[in-house]
């Protein structure tokens, strides 16, 4: 099985400053990362400049896989186009490679199914441009969630064929969202990124599970992250595995180098 090459989503450390996270993601052994724009006083949303992240990041010789994310990107609109422009621009700017794309998620979202489609294939089709003014690639979240205009790789799939985007466009795989989907298909040679988070409550039935039970990954998952890295893995995927647990007890930890590497070794050891 090949080698999993760890990432570290900001959302595992946020309490720690920018060059604090890049020393800890270096002692881990870490060399790509992914930064948010919805962390509030964390870069991006506090204004740092996108040349001090590019800059810190190649002298910690340390890539940014993603900015994380455009929301929703499957309702286009003036609003949604100019913040897809700004953030592609800051993607570009700071060294990013790629913009993870997450669709709506609402349960006053009415339109029908075949609506959500067409508007689908459009953001797609308009997206395009953005991606390529800036060279950067998208990455499409689907998330698992009942309410979710977006919930299933395979429709994720057809759209960005549908809207000739298989040169633009790659799928995150989120081990949490396909849980929830109820979809068990695998498109390792689609997919530009691995999300992982467990899922450790014996108390809670799939549909009621939300980002805030999202822990590291450890022998209490319910999710089945081993069954399905080792699935990608054997089939090829060969990109990165990014941490992204959402829970405040990760999120707010004051050890949380000590905590990933504990779920790197977990992992790592369980898969070989």
């Amino acid at each position: 099985m090949s080698r999993i090459d760890f990432a570290i989503n900001r959302i595992s450390a946020p309490r720690l400053s920018f060059q604090d996270y890049l020393a800890m993601c270096q002692r881990l052994g870490v060399a790509t990362i992914e930064i948010r724009n919805d962390l509030n006083g964390v870069e991006i949303s506090d204004g740092t400049d996108p040349a001090a992240i590019r800059d810190a990041a190649q002298a910690a010789n340390i890539r940014i896989r993603s900015i994380n994310a455009l929301y929703p990107f499957d309702v286009f609109d003036a609003d949604l186009q100019a913040r897809a422009v700004k953030l592609a621009a800051y993607a570009r700017d700071c060294g990013a490679e790629a913009l993870v794309m997450c669709p709506l998620n609402s349960w006053e979202d009415k339109r029908s199914a075949s609506e959500r489609y067409s508007d689908l294939v459009s953001a797609l089709k308009q997206l395009r441009p953005i991606l390529d003014d800036h060279g950067i690639t998208g990455l499409v979240e689907p998330l698992g969630f009942e309410e979710c205009s977006l919930r299933r790789k395979s429709d994720a799939v057809k759209a960005i064929f549908d809207a000739a985007g298989e040169r633009h466009y790659q799928l995150v795989h989120d081990t949490f969202h396909h849980h929830l989907s109820g979809e068990d298909i695998f498109y390792p040679e689609l997919t530009g990124l691995v999300h992982i988070s467990g899922v450790e409550s014996t108390e809670l039935a799939d549909n009621q599970m939300r980002d805030g039970h999202r822990v590291l990954v450890g022998d209490a998952d319910r999710l089945g992250n081993l069954r399905q890295l080792a699935i990608l893995l054997q089939r090829g995927y060969d990109g990165v595995v990014s941490f992204e647990p959402f829970a405040a007890e990760v999120m707010e930890a004051t050890d949380s180098e000590t905590l990933l590497r504990s779920s790197m070794d977990y992992i790592r050891h369980s898969l070989t």
